[in-house]
């Protein structure tokens, strides 16, 4: 489902961004040292935040855009407007959560972040996932 989102203030973007700086202090990163936080804001304005989580067997790893996703669709949320990511350099999505976050609305807005809390870029999730596959595919 595509959401035509509005334009987020400076201060959605700043919480959003905030909130992702605080949850990326949890990761659990023993292994990459690589923490990452994530901040969802929910079409209901609710902000769902999730972090990293590595694992010995790296395949059990869960990135911090699908551990929020996972988090705020166990509690009831299923529409999102905008996702703040913050990481050490201000990096993007791997290819799976990209593709996660595109199942519930490839328009949504996607701010990066570096750990100063500094954004670096903002875009649709669209542009980082062109040609996307999600459940439009399947009708």
């Amino acid at each position: 489902m595509t959401v035509k989102n509005a334009p987020l203030s400076s201060d959605q973007i700043n919480q959003l961004v905030k909130a992702a700086l605080e949850v990326r202090a949890r990761a659990y990163a023993p292994y990459s040292h690589y923490q990452v936080g994530a901040a969802l804001l929910t079409s209901a304005g609710t902000i769902i935040t999730g972090c990293n989580v590595e694992n010995a067997s790296y395949g059990a790893t869960i990135c911090a855009e699908r551990s929020a996703v996972v988090k705020a669709v166990s509690e009831g949320f299923q529409r999102f407007e905008a996702v703040a990511v913050v990481t050490q350099n201000g990096g993007s999505p791997c290819g799976m959560c990209r593709q996660v976050l595109y199942e519930f609305n490839p328009g949504m807005q996607v701010i990066l972040a570096n750990a100063a809390g500094t954004v670096i870029h903002t875009f649709t999730l669209h542009n980082l996932l062109p040609e996307g596959f999600g459940p439009a595919q399947l009708e």
